[in-house]
């Protein structure tokens, strides 16, 4: 991520870091939930996440949240790197590549409907409780 991102991140965007952090682990993993009921959650989620983010501009409701409670107001682009580009913002920072907003939909959107399918693959073989 950007080093002013990284300079300015206080207590508030510690914990709105680490809440996108848990919220991409669950995209990451939760296809392979031991359980059948988180699986359905699971498989809810992903089209609620994506749905989300087409009505809300391409960006997610935590940085908006984030937004209100610092600026009062729900987009602050200009104060907030990460506003729609939390996982761009976070790759860049990790690995130095800059992924344009068209690559980062289709890798984002890819992923979404690759680990959705996953899911589903594994709702339907699933012998569990």
């Amino acid at each position: 991520m950007p080093d002013a991102v990284k300079a300015r991140r206080d207590l508030l965007g510690q914990c709105c870091f680490w809440l996108h952090v848990a919220v991409l682990l669950f995209i990451l993993a939760g296809w392979a939930a031991p359980v059948r009921w988180l699986l359905a959650a699971y498989l809810a989620f992903l089209p609620l996440v994506v749905l989300h983010w087409k009505l809300n501009k391409d960006a997610c409701i935590l940085n908006n949240l984030e937004n209100w409670l610092r600026h009062r107001r729900w987009r602050a682009p200009e104060t907030n790197a990460e506003e729609g580009a939390w996982l761009r913002t976070l790759i860049a920072g990790a690995t130095g590549v800059t992924l344009s907003p068209p690559a980062m939909d289709a890798l984002i959107y890819g992923a979404m409907a690759a680990f959705w399918t996953l899911g589903w693959v594994h709702f339907f073989r699933f012998q569990g409780a």
